[in-house]
């Protein structure tokens, strides 16, 4: 990486903890290293194992102890959030398995994740907005905001919520020129977005698409009209960047999410993790009495956001140590 882009990502670096001091969310160093993971059945994670040595003899190692590597701080600062409730914010190294290296990818990344107290999704969109003129390199603001089933509509046309529940998105995706095998109502959503709306997001302005259809499990909470979560991402210039939720706090929810998820990592997941069967508990009300606080999160991909912003075309350009090089 040559001297004037590495300048120029730690200026964003300094300028994006700048811009969360100001506000004074609290900056936060949590593990790496985790003991069990939240199961997400759309990632891979990575493996590592603890050693430890008796003291007896240092030659003979005892029992592993099987550790994994985050692929995002949320499991830790929630668990801040129910001891503290404060905003906060933290800027740390996270890992995905199975992905490959490209554009846009790096199996080691930089994530920027903050949480906000007493506040929804669409506060986080205008905070996400100040945060990009605070940067100061991105002069299309303000967004574009478009709720999915719209986009659904303009650049794949059909109508989501219809097909969805009629089974009629497969038939949908084979009219787009989708060859597929049978998949979930989820699985077929996600494979359209991919191939027929992402692609053509506006790339004159940064676009968040609200409002994602329940049918897509996620920790984001329900809106009122049952049918879709309070969930934005965000793109710019064609490039995924940050990903949203009102955050669920509902205990039971939470435990549900958990259990499903888990089921669906134990029949597919490559590298298999542990979870933690009571972390719904970290919900409940604590010994105050006092309940989770309503509150939104964002995690945005540094790396990317400093892509852009650089004007650059691959992430390797940004990256002090691309992985294909070490």
């Amino acid at each position: 990486m040559d001297l004037e882009p590495l300048r120029e990502r730690a200026r964003i670096i300094r300028e994006a903890r700048s811009f969360f001091d100001r506000r004074s969310y609290l900056e936060v160093d949590t593990p790496l290293l985790a003991p069990h993971l939240i199961p997400e059945s759309c990632l891979e994670v990575f493996e590592t194992a603890y050693l430890k040595l008796p003291p007896a003899d240092p030659a003979s190692p005892g029992p592993a102890r099987p550790y994994w590597l985050i692929p995002s701080p949320e499991l830790w600062m929630k668990r801040l959030i129910a001891r503290h409730s404060l905003s906060m914010y933290q800027i740390c190294k996270c890992f995905r398995n199975g992905e490959s290296t490209g554009r846009f990818h790096s199996p080691e990344f930089t994530m920027l994740e903050y949480y906000t107290m007493d506040a929804g999704y669409l506060d986080s969109l205008s905070l996400t907005e100040e945060l990009f003129c605070h940067l100061g390199r991105v002069r299309f603001t303000p967004f574009l905001r478009i709720s999915m089933e719209e986009a659904f509509a303009q650049w794949a046309e059909i109508d989501l919520f219809p097909a969805a529940a009629e089974g009629a998105l497969g038939p949908a995706a084979r009219r787009l020129g989708m060859d597929l095998p049978p998949l979930s109502t989820a699985e077929l959503f996600n494979l359209i977005f991919i191939h027929a709306v992402e692609p053509k997001l506006p790339t004159d302005r940064p676009v968040a698409l609200l409002d994602y259809p329940a049918f897509v499990p996620c920790l984001a909470r329900k809106r009122p009209d049952g049918k879709t979560v309070e969930r934005w991402e965000l793109y710019v210039r064609g490039v995924e960047l940050a990903n949203c939720y009102s955050e669920e706090t509902d205990p039971q929810e939470i435990r549900r999410f958990f259990e499903s998820e888990t089921r669906i990592k134990e029949r597919q997941a490559l590298v298999p993790h542990r979870v933690d069967g009571e972390y719904w508990r970290v919900f409940l009300p604590g010994p105050s009495g006092r309940p989770f606080s309503p509150c939104s999160g964002v995690a945005l991909g540094l790396d990317r956001l400093i892509m852009v912003l650089l004007e650059q075309t691959h992430i390797d350009g940004v990256l002090p140590f691309p992985m294909e090089t070490l």
